[in-house]
C-alpha cells in the first residue's frame, strides 16, 4: 500500500462532491482538517455522517459557502451550527440509513474512513465503527483512508480488503477517547429501577452516558445477560469479566457481544482489540427489528428529551430545535416489543438541568415524536417506573404523573383533568 500526505489525498476533492465521513472514534479528523484548509478553493462540498467526533471546524459559519454538513444524528460538535449554518439533519432510522446509499438516494463521490493497517491476508479492519460505512464504501466512487496502527481490529463484519482503498494516508495519532460521565444521584436511582425490570437471561440494548452506566452498575447480581445493541462503552467490561454477561441465552450470535459501533477509553479499546467475543456488524443487521425480536427478553433502554402524559416520546429535538436524532430508538423499541418477554424502556430524569419537567401536558410545538404512544411500554424516572402498554390515555396520564417530579404533579393533574374530564 502506497501512502501520501493528508494534504495530497484531499486534492482529489472538487466542488459539489458528496463525501461520506466515517464516525465516532473512527472519525478521520486528519482528512477533515486538511479538507477544511482548502475551503477557499471549494464550493458546496457535502459531507454525510452518522455521528462524528472532533472539532468539526468545517461546519463553522465562515466555511458555509464551502461545506454543507448532513447528519442523521446531531452530536455535540455540530449542535451549535444546526439551523444557523448549512448543517442539516436527516431524520432516518439508523437501521435504514444504508438504503440512502444502496438505493442511490445519495450518490457518493468519496468515502473518508479510518482503518487498521492490512493484516497478513490484506484485510483492514474498520475498527470501532461499522454502522453504514460498508454501504458507503460499496457505493462511493473513491475511498480515501487513514491507516492507523492504533485502530483496534474487530470481529464480525468489520473488514475490507486493502484493494478497496484508492488513496491511503498513514496516521498514528491516538484513537479519540470518551470518558464516562459522572453518574448523578437521579441517574443512580433510575439505574436501580431499571435493574428491577431486567430479567436474568435478558439481551440488552444499552448505550453510553450516565443512565446506561448507572444501569450496568446495578446488574452485578443478574445472570446470563447478553448484549445486542447499536453501541456500548466501558461499562460492560466488569460484567463480562464477572460472567454476568455471557450471551448464553441469545439466539442471534449466542455468546457474542454484538454492536455496530463503540466508543470509550483506551481500556475499552484494548479490551476489544482482537477479542473474538466482540462482534461489530452493519447497522442493517444490528438495528433490524426482525433480528432484534429473535433474542429472548430483549430489553431496550433508550433516553428521551420529553414525554407527554399520553406517552408520546420526543428524543430528537427541543421544540423545533434539533438536538440529537432518531438514531436506533424505534428500531429497538419495536424489536424489543416483539421479542418473547421483551421490554422496551424509555428512561429520563424527571426534570431538565434548569428545573423544567420532562413529563409534560403536551410536547413542545415542533417537537419530533420518535416513539409513538402506540409503541411505548416502560417509562422510568428517578421516581419509579410505569408500564403504559394497553393503558387508556387517561390511565397513562395517571401513571406518568406518579413518576413526574413532585413539584409538577399538581399542574399535570389539572391538565389531565381538562383533557380527559
Amino acid at each position: 500500500m502506497n501512502y501520501v500526505s493528508a494534504e495530497e489525498a484531499v486534492k482529489a476533492i472538487k466542488s459539489y462532491d458528496k463525501i461520506f465521513v466515517h464516525g465516532v472514534a473512527c472519525t478521520p479528523t486528519v482528512l477533515l482538517d486538511a479538507l477544511t484548509k482548502r475551503h477557499k478553493e471549494l464550493k458546496d462540498v457535502e459531507l454525510y455522517n452518522v455521528f462524528t467526533l472532533g472539532s468539526a471546524d468545517y461546519a463553522k459559519p465562515e466555511y458555509q459557502d464551502s461545506f454543507i454538513t448532513n447528519s442523521i444524528f446531531i452530536q455535540g460538535n455540530l449542535r451549535p451550527y444546526v439551523n444557523q449554518t448549512r448543517t442539516q439533519y436527516i431524520p432516518t432510522f439508523l437501521g435504514q440509513y444504508h438504503l440512502l446509499f444502496d438505493l442511490n438516494k445519495i450518490p457518493l463521490d468519496y468515502a473518508f474512513i479510518q482503518v487498521s493497517p492490512p493484516g497478513e491476508h490484506g484485510h483492514c479492519s474498520l475498527g470501532l465503527a461499522v454502522d453504514v460505512t460498508k454501504a458507503a464504501i460499496r457505493r462511493a466512487k473513491k475511498v480515501i483512508a487513514l491507516v492507523n496502527p492504533n485502530m483496534p481490529r474487530t470481529f464480525g463484519d468489520s473488514t475490507i480488503d486493502e484493494s478497496e482503498i484508492d488513496i491511503a494516508v498513514w496516521n498514528d495519532n491516538p484513537i479519540v477517547e470518551i470518558s464516562a460521565p459522572e453518574i448523578s444521584s437521579e441517574e443512580e436511582l433510575i439505574g436501580r429501577h431499571i435493574a428491577e425490570i431486567v430479567d436474568d437471561g435478558a439481551t440488552l440494548q444499552i448505550g453510553i452516558g450516565g443512565i446506561p452506566n448507572a444501569v450496568l452498575a446495578c446488574l452485578n447480581n443478574h445472570k446470563n445477560l447478553g448484549i445486542h445493541t447499536e453501541m456500548f462503552s466501558d461499562g460492560i467490561i466488569p460484567l463480562v469479566e464477572s460472567g454476568v454477561i455471557d450471551g448464553s441465552q441469545k439466539v442471534e450470535r449466542p455468546g457474542k457481544i454484538v454492536s455496530t459501533f463503540t466508543m470509550g477509553t483506551k481500556k475499552l479499546y484494548d479490551f476489544i482489540n482482537n477479542n473474538s467475543v466482540i462482534e461489530l456488524w452493519e447497522s442493517s443487521y444490528t438495528n433490524n427489528p426482525a433480528v432484534i425480536r429473535n433474542n429472548p427478553k430483549t430489553t431496550a433502554i433508550n433516553s428521551a428529551i420529553e414525554v407527554d402524559i399520553t406517552g408520546q416520546v420526543c428524543a430528537d429535538s427541543i421544540g423545533t430545535r434539533i438536538y440529537s436524532g432518531v438514531g436506533g430508538q424505534m428500531d429497538f423499541v419495536y424489536g424489543a416489543s416483539l421479542s418473547p418477554g421483551g421490554k422496551p424502556i424509555i428512561a429520563l430524569t424527571s426534570t431538565t438541568n434548569k428545573g423544567v419537567s420532562k413529563i409534560s401536558q403536551a410536547l413542545k410545538l415542533g417537537a419530533g415524536v420518535v416513539t409513538t404512544r402506540a409503541n411505548v411500554h416502560y417509562i422510568v424516572t428517578e421516581y419509579g417506573w410505569v408500564d403504559l402498554f394497553g393503558k387508556t390515555l387517561k390511565q397513562r396520564a395517571k401513571e406518568l404523573i406518579s413518576i413526574a417530579h413532585p413539584d409538577f404533579r399538581e399542574e399535570l393533574e389539572k391538565a389531565a383533568f381538562e383533557m380527559f374530564k
